[in-house]
């Protein structure tokens, strides 16, 4: 049975990447930093629908120390990781004249540091030595066009494109796969901030006319994870409606 490392799960797209893994037969670590008690309900519902271990851990994934500690409790629970996915994130829209040291490094710290540090303990404590595994990081559509009042989320989300890349290319003959998936719109939390108004002109700039819900990146999620996808890596897909192209 293969075990994923989901990072963010106790967000939108995160627990639907963390069912769609489960309804797949794999066992799932739920990494969170605040959202325990949704964390630990979703572990509750996927071990009483799916019938698979869903670990719920806590871990800052801006921090290098936090992330060995996740990974020293997977390790111990599970003993090994088949696929990682780099989910978590969080967002800001601000003037890039208003961007604050704290805000920069808050943003790059999960966004990208989270990725380099949880990459590098999968392939470090399993995946090299294992000679197989997949990463799959979650990167964002303003990563490949850049967002006005956004700039500190487009460039972190940039790097994470660049290193999906680099580390495809390094990787790959140990027979690791890595790839990014480049979300539009998609309906979660992230989203409240956002007023009806704004939210029907971008359902109308959208080519499909509509809005992308968790579940749209979580089956994509899979298919990327799985060997239906044996021959791909170093991509990144847009899962966006046609809003970039």
């Amino acid at each position: 049975m293969r075990t994923a490392v989901i990072t963010g799960a106790s967000g939108g797209i995160g627990s639907a990447i963390a069912l769609a893994f489960a309804g797949e037969g794999c066992n799932v670590v739920l990494q969170y930093n605040k959202g325990k008690e949704k964390a630990e309900a979703l572990a509750e519902k996927i071990q009483k629908e799916y019938g698979v271990i869903a670990l719920p851990v806590q871990a800052d994934i801006s921090s290098s120390q936090s992330v060995k500690s996740l990974f020293d409790k997977v390790e111990a629970k599970l003993s090994n990781v088949d696929v990682l996915v780099n989910n978590a994130g969080i967002a800001q829209q601000k003037l890039f004249t208003d961007i604050t040291d704290e805000d920069w490094h808050r943003m790059i710290g999960t966004n990208l540091d989270g990725v380099f540090y949880c990459s590098r303990e999968v392939l470090s404590r399993f995946m090299i030595k294992n000679h197989s595994g997949v990463i799959l990081n979650i990167s964002s559509m303003w990563g490949q066009v850049g967002a006005s009042c956004e700039v500190h989320y487009s460039a972190a989300k940039a790097g994470v494109i660049g290193l999906t890349k680099a580390l495809a290319k390094e990787v790959g003959l140990s027979n690791i796969r890595v790839n990014c998936i480049a979300p539009g719109v998609v309906m979660t939390d992230m989203m409240k901030s956002f007023d009806e108004q704004t939210i029907n002109e971008l359902k109308e700039e959208t080519p499909l006319n509509m809005l992308g819900q968790p579940e749209d990146i979580a089956q994509t999620a899979v298919f990327l994870c799985s060997d239906k996808a044996k021959f791909i890596t170093g991509q990144v897909l847009g899962v966006n409606g046609g809003f970039i192209i």
